[in-house]
């Protein structure tokens, strides 16, 4: 279970995997000691993970950060996904209500952890504002914060997989309350940048920028990066 994790932030990074849909190359990234494998349960993605594998497949993987990304997915479908595919990260990328997340919380494992993202556009004041109103209405439940980190990516039509960098700098001028995932168009070319942010990111998030096609992964090109920033 991910009771075994550091979930506390460390000057490297750790390293998430998304958009995963081969048992092979799965085998390939947890030889790798990735910290995060992403599964992408909506089905208007082209990564949309049951189009390859099964939620029993899923479950026999052996590793403690497997993570599911929602899009303005039903809570029961998402509990049932949970249970079934033994996830151990939820990820909502949509517009999910704080009353919905908080309610969602109630209903999974405690061991289970949130991950809740913020899209970020080219409004430099609308999304600054966005931001801090979400980090104000974090409520707590039970002594339990409903989320657990959040997770900053470039925002779109698709909900992500955009390969694109959004003003990174942005993130500077705010006090982050919770650990945070960084994503968007993350590369080799753009790694310095992420050493200016004041306060670091607890996981880089990546994704379109190391695939030969949508779902198949350049497990070379992710060998290489890991290396490098490591």
């Amino acid at each position: 279970m991910i009771s075994e994790m550091n979930l506390q932030p460390t000057s490297t990074p750790k390293l998430k995997v998304c958009g995963l849909t081969q048992l092979s190359q799965i085998q390939e990234l947890m030889a790798m000691n990735i910290d995060f494998l992403g599964f992408i349960f909506y089905e208007k993605s082209p990564r949309y993970v049951l189009n390859h594998l099964s939620l029993e497949e899923i479950s026999t993987i052996n590793h403690q950060g497997k993570t599911g990304v929602f899009v303005n997915e039903k809570a029961e479908v998402i509990l049932q996904i949970v249970q079934k595919a033994g996830l151990n990260f939820i990820q909502l990328h949509g517009d999910e209500s704080d009353r919905f997340i908080t309610e969602l919380r109630q209903k999974l494992d405690p061991e289970v952890k949130i991950i809740k993202v913020i899209r970020i556009g080219n409004n430099d004041s609308e999304t600054k504002n966005k931001i801090l109103q979400t980090f104000s209405q974090q409520p707590t439940t039970c002594n339990l914060q409903p989320i657990t980190y959040y997770l900053f990516d470039t925002d779109g039509k698709a909900f992500g997989g955009t390969g694109k960098q959004f003003d990174w700098t942005l993130l500077n001028d705010l006090e982050i309350p919770l650990p945070y995932f960084l994503s968007g168009g993350i590369s080799e070319e753009n790694i310095g940048n992420i050493k200016a942010l004041q306060q670091q990111p607890f996981t880089l998030d990546i994704n379109s920028k190391f695939e030969i096609e949508p779902g198949n992964k350049d497990i070379d090109h992710i060998k290489k990066f890991k290396n490098l920033y490591q």
